[in-house]
């Protein structure tokens, strides 16, 4: 569950890289990647392990713009899809 104080975080062998040969960000876990698009990269961008996520959709919504509910909903989203698939867990 992604809640408003819950902390995602990269687990240990994950990481966010610049693949200078497709020329995007990935998002690297042993003998695994996921290409990111934009908007993937700039929430990934936000998690540093100690900011909460109603913290991660406050500064996406200032930086952008954009509605804070929508923002939630969104990164929300994107990141359940991460931890689905272990690319992401939360303390």
């Amino acid at each position: 569950m992604l809640t408003s104080d819950a902390v995602p975080t990269l687990p240990r062998g994950v990481r966010l890289h610049w693949d200078r040969v497709r020329e995007k960000w990935v998002l690297l876990a042993p003998e695994r990647a996921v290409a990111l698009d934009q908007i993937g990269h700039a929430i990934l961008s936000e998690v540093d392990g100690a900011a909460s996520f109603e913290a991660i959709t406050f500064a996406l919504a200032e930086k952008y713009g954009a509605p804070r509910e929508q923002i939630a909903e969104d990164a929300g989203e994107f990141l359940r899809g991460l931890m689905n698939r272990r690319f992401l867990e939360v303390c």
